[in-house]
């Protein structure tokens, strides 16, 4: 197949370039070339997609047989590009998140759940009913946190940074709400698996790791990964509503139990994740954390020495 990326040059996108060209598909990627493609000889067409014009300018006369939009936020990212080529392509795939649905007592998640109106992935959560309305060969993924080498956003690193230091690590509430990360590889091979699967035409599916963990418990992993006892972890609980750090995050994760069931793709994706928790953080920290030597690099613990100076 031909297939258009929209983005594809940092994090998600260069684990699946990879993993289509070695499955023998033609690979091109749409971005405004602020970085590099991870994976060399592969193409790449520049603009903006957030402009409409530019992208009638440069892909109108493109044919794809697969798009995977994996950066549209908003309805206004992903319906141009979805209307450009509707009747035009097999199939469009469309990376969402877990993070649409609604706050619910009953977990994990199920793909079926309502989704929240007020959250700030409501963008997501409209482009997949457009998508849909539109009539597209649409599949949405669904993803939880997303971990692994080359991510940039402060996940596992932002664990890194306190126990390689040997600070304490301010955890909110009591350290035992429940979560799920799941590792950009096995994600990229379920997205891969939904090319060329016409039971996955039509169909949302959440993507993540089999297993779940607490914050304390990932506070661990994460020391276990970088080669030192949890034993030795000074974990420190507080109560984040006795601050106000403003627009600023003092932890990477929600406060609440936000994990998702994902036997859905399993079954119809033929896929099942192949990293445990433990060995995913530990490649993290080898290829990425020690390796773009952020062990060494000035990190900024204000919000920590609030929390812990109270």
């Amino acid at each position: 197949m031909r297939v258009l990326i929209i983005g594809g040059t940092r994090f998600i996108g260069v684990y699946l370039s990879k993993i289509l060209v070695e499955q023998g598909h033609e690979v091109v990627l749409f971005n405004r070339g602020n970085h590099p493609p991870g994976v060399p000889g592969i193409g790449q067409i520049q603009g903006d997609r957030t402009d409409a014009a530019q992208l009638q300018l440069k892909l109108a006369d493109e044919n794809f047989d697969a798009i995977f939009d994996n950066n549209g936020r908003q309805l206004t990212d992903t319906q141009p590009l979805a209307q450009l080529f509707k009747g035009r392509v097999q199939h469009f795939i469309y990376m969402s998140s877990a993070g649409v649905y609604l706050k619910s007592d009953q977990m994990p998640h199920c793909e079926e759940d309502p989704t929240d109106p007020k959250s700030r992935h409501l963008g997501k959560a409209e482009s997949e009913a457009d998508l849909a309305a539109q009539g597209l060969p649409y599949t949405a993924i669904r993803p939880t946190y997303i971990y692994g080498p080359k991510n940039y956003n402060d996940l596992e690193a932002w664990f890194f940074d306190r126990i390689v230091r040997k600070r304490p690590i301010p955890i909110p509430g009591n350290g035992q709400h429940i979560t799920q990360l799941g590792h950009v590889q096995d994600l990229a091979l379920a997205m891969a698996s939904v090319l060329g699967n016409r039971q996955a035409i039509g169909q949302i599916y959440n993507v993540s790791g089999d297993r779940y963990v607490t914050f304390d418990g990932l506070a661990k992993a994460c020391a276990q990964a970088a080669g030192q006892s949890p034993d030795q972890l000074e974990l420190v609980h507080y109560d984040p509503k006795a601050f106000d750090f403003g627009k600023r995050k003092a932890f990477p994760l929600r406060l609440q139990h936000f994990f998702a069931d994902i036997h859905k793709a399993s079954r119809d994706l033929n896929w099942q994740p192949q990293y445990d928790l433990v060995t995913g953080l530990q490649e993290s920290f080898q290829q990425d954390y020690l390796a773009t030597g952020r062990g060494q690099a000035n990190i900024d613990f204000s919000l920590d020495d609030q929390i812990l100076g109270s």
